[in-house]
């Protein structure tokens, strides 16, 4: 099959407001250079200390995708879409060599001499001195790097699903990572052409969660 392109990208609002989950894809395959802007555009997404401390796992093959499928209470849409992106977080990440990290914000003009040198005790200590919260830092970061994902996704005229319904352990074994305690999944997105429209399904009015200053002091708008 031929893939499809958008030539027009979509602005940022208005990916946003278009954007809706979709649960069901066509087969056509997404074109490599669209597929690798979408990755440069996920990765853009800060990270604490940016430390990119995600591991982005594209699932295509076939048989990967249907152990993947397997592994998330048999939802099709991994299998429909052409790949899912894996989001894993690591949380050892910024106790781990930092060398490429600050050399490129040096060669950037980002961080400074002084900066680089503080961030070389600062990163893994502040790290270290999260404890238990680690995971949860690292899965934060992640989450984010997926929202970039699928709203780039969307201006280029592809469609995405967060989904929060599988078993990680066997996520973990499906994309390698059955060894490693320490890793998490944050969240699995299938990508591609939707098959299936979606309309807004509306939101709450402000006053019901969003507030000023005080929960329960809503903003009107």
């Amino acid at each position: 099959m031929s893939s499809i392109t958008q030539t027009i990208p979509l602005d940022v609002p208005s990916a946003i407001a278009q954007r809706r989950s979709i649960k069901t894809f066509k087969a056509d395959p997404i074109a490599p250079e669209l597929l690798k802007q979408l990755v440069e555009l996920t990765v853009a997404a800060p990270s604490s200390y940016n430390i990119q401390d995600w591991q982005i796992i594209l699932v295509q093959d076939e048989a990967q995708k249907a152990a993947l499928s397997a592994a998330s209470w048999n939802q099709q849409q991994i299998v429909q879409a052409p790949v899912t992106f894996v989001f894993a977080a690591d949380p050892n990440a910024g106790e781990q060599n930092l060398a490429a990290i600050l050399e490129r914000a040096s060669e950037t003009g980002a961080w400074n001499e002084g900066t680089v040198n503080y961030f070389k005790s600062a990163i893994p200590q502040f790290q270290a001195g999260l404890g238990d919260k680690r995971r949860e830092y690292a899965i934060k970061d992640a989450i984010i790097a997926a929202t970039h994902l699928v709203l780039a996704a969307e201006s280029l005229g592809l469609s995405t699903c967060f989904m929060n319904g599988w078993i990680e352990d066997q996520v973990k074994q499906v994309i390698g990572a059955g060894d490693n305690p320490d890793l998490a999944i944050a969240v699995v997105v299938p990508v591609g052409y939707a098959a299936e429209p979606r309309l807004n399904p509306g939101r709450l009015p402000f006053s019901s969660n969003v507030s000023v200053d005080r929960i329960g002091n809503p903003y009107a708008g």
